[in-house]
């Protein structure tokens, strides 16, 4: 099946879901959720798998067990294609519309050692620093979690000092409502989206891996 585009029934379907998070809903409006917001997934993620592989569609049950918030259902579709370890490519359908993503969103102590090494480096944090300047500049959001301070080992005034609080790195571009979001055009920008990104997630391979 080829993509089409994602309806607006689906966007209408995560923002009734905000207000009545339950199992009566959802069972109610299953029918919507697998042939507005799963199928279209599916098909998006399929036309780009030859060139960024397989994508793995996340449940839409939320995990309940060790949080406060016991609401059953996500509000949001995300797909993700990895790359290595915790690291891909990312887009998400919510009542905001779309968002496209990718970095790394988790590292052991052996890993988060390897990056901030490659941070400290003057060739490899450099260039780094260069690919993080390019993609925020694009209009690229830097976000992941952060130390509040410098991490063991390094000064508080190092060059780089922004990027080695990073415990995870992830960029976001929101496409909100845009009209392309309801089109099959929207497949050709998620596949710029994760392009531009290509730069940081070799950069993670290369020295995170």
């Amino acid at each position: 099946m080829s993509f089409a585009g994602f309806p607006v029934a689906a966007l209408d379907f995560y923002e009734d879901l905000e207000v009545d998070n339950s199992k009566t809903f959802w069972t109610a409006h299953k029918d919507t959720y697998d042939t507005c917001v799963k199928t279209p997934m599916d098909a998006l993620c399929a036309e780009l798998a030859e060139e960024f592989g397989a994508a793995k569609m996340f449940r839409p049950y939320r995990d309940v067990r060790f949080s406060k918030d016991k609401t059953p259902y996500k509000t949001h579709q995300g797909a993700y294609i990895p790359t290595g370890a915790a690291t891909g490519w990312y887009v998400q359908l919510s009542a905001r519309g779309v968002m496209t993503g990718g970095g790394f969103y988790d590292a052991d102590s052996a890993r988060l050692g390897r990056v901030r090494d490659a941070i400290d480096a003057d060739a490899s944090g450099a260039a780094l620093a260069r690919i993080v300047a390019t993609l925020t500049d694009a209009g690229w959001e830097l976000g992941g979690d952060t130390l509040k301070t410098a991490p063991r080992g390094f000064d508080t005034d190092h060059p780089r000092i922004g990027l080695l609080r990073h415990k995870s790195v992830i960029f976001t571009r929101q496409h909100g409502f845009e009209p392309v979001i309801h089109t099959p055009d929207l497949v050709g920008v998620v596949r710029a989206d994760w392009s531009e990104l290509r730069p940081f997630i070799e950069w993670v391979a290369t020295y995170g891996d």
